[in-house]
């Protein structure tokens, strides 16, 4: 019984870690954060409003201008941040 509630923690830790691609330009902030490795509700929605306020991202490095996100968190998620 504990062995098997034990690998139940461990699936759901090692699912809740897993980023998946994402576009940037068109994902809503619930879907960013359950992607993006690092980023959370607040980051997601602050990326969606800099998208809104300044149009489509063409480059992931401009994700860092998004406060919160910085060149530790872009590349934890460089392989799955999408554009197009």
């Amino acid at each position: 019984m504990f062995k098997a509630l034990i690998l139940s923690a461990a699936a759901l830790l090692s699912t809740a870690a897993a980023a998946g691609p994402v576009n940037v330009n068109t994902a809503d902030a619930q879907t960013l954060a359950a992607e993006l490795n690092g980023v959370g509700p607040v980051i997601a929605q602050r990326i969606v409003a800099h998208r809104e306020a300044n149009g489509p991202y063409s480059e992931p490095t401009q994700l860092t201008q998004v406060r919160g996100v910085g060149s530790k968190t872009l590349e934890k998620n460089a392989e799955f941040i999408l554009l197009k």
